[in-house]
């Protein structure tokens, strides 16, 4: 087994202040949607509120994720991280469906609400969620779950500008129903933003093959060596969004001592980290060991 190591370490210091900040905006926009009797304030601080949690289980994910490995956790905690991905995903669909009820009841049965108060804490909020996105968009680039929290606070940042759109109009106009439309509004772009999500931390825990490897890419590749004969029975799969796992038998043309294969080894090893980003390699070699030799290996039958 060969590894190649790849590591992006996050700002904490970044990670702790946008949590305060979401925390701390969710705390006036709470007060400020019960005085203005805003649904759409209220609903941007149940947003609020969620990306403070993500942000924070983010920071917790981030923490165990540098433990060691251990005799019953071989691989670490890294993982810790795609589950806390997976968690804010499934809140924020959580929150969308909260959103969608309480909108529809406000549409039907609109109430007053103060246009000033609600135009006022929405600025504050969006002033807060600019600072966020800010400082964390470098790390939204090599972490999938900060890229989450990221999106929250992106999410948040639209929100605050629609809030303040409808605090506008209903501070001029009166026009109350659009309190409920721009909830629906923030609800409909959040679920866009969890399916994403969702989508990318439900296929890396189904250990499923990255997106970016084309199989039949490695495989013509790897069968191009001199020695070898050709790789079957491959599994690959990413631990996190940043580590690939990559193993195989790899059937060769001629019968070798172990201590023959080394050099192999490294070139296949460079071969598949250098064109594909793969890290982690493990390689079983053989000589007319398998019947089957199915590039993925089907598991009814037994080699």
């Amino acid at each position: 087994m060969s590894t190649h190591h790849q590591h992006h370490n996050i700002n904490e210091k970044n990670l702790r202040i946008s949590i305060i900040l979401n925390l701390g905006i969710t705390v006036a926009e709470v007060v400020g949607g019960l005085v203005a009797n805003s649904l759409s304030l209220l609903s941007d601080a149940l947003h609020n509120l969620s990306d403070g949690l993500a942000l924070l289980m983010a920071y917790i994910a981030h923490k165990f994720s540098k433990k060691d490995a251990t005799h019953s956790k071989t691989f670490g905690y890294k993982r810790v991280e795609i589950l806390s991905a997976f968690l804010n995903s499934v809140i924020l669909v959580g929150v969308s469906i909260y959103l969608f009820v309480e909108a529809v009841e406000r549409f039907f049965n609109p109430e007053p609400i103060n246009g000033i108060v609600m135009l006022s804490v929405a600025l504050v909020g969006l002033i807060a969620n600019l600072v966020s996105v800010i400082i964390l968009q470098k790390d939204s680039k090599f972490n999938l779950n900060i890229k989450a929290a990221y999106l929250h606070l992106i999410g948040d940042t639209l929100s605050s500008v629609a809030v303040i759109a409808g605090g506008l109009l209903i501070y001029f106009y009166d026009i109350f129903w659009v309190d409920p439309l721009v909830t629906v509004l923030i609800g409909v772009y959040i679920l866009k933003q969890a399916y994403s999500i969702l989508k990318e931390t439900i296929d890396i825990l189904m250990q499923g093959t990255p997106k970016k490897l084309d199989l039949e890419q490695i495989k013509n590749q790897i069968e191009a060596i001199e020695q070898v004969h050709n790789i079957h029975h491959v599994h690959t799969w990413a631990l996190n969004e940043n580590e690939i796992h990559f193993e195989a038998h790899v059937d060769l043309k001629k019968d070798l001592k172990i201590s023959d294969t080394d050099e192999l080894l490294e070139k296949i090893d460079n071969l598949l980290y250098d064109n594909f980003g793969i890290g982690h390699v493990t390689l079983q070699f053989e000589h007319n060991a398998c019947r089957e030799k199915e590039l993925v290996k089907n598991q009814q039958k037994s080699t």
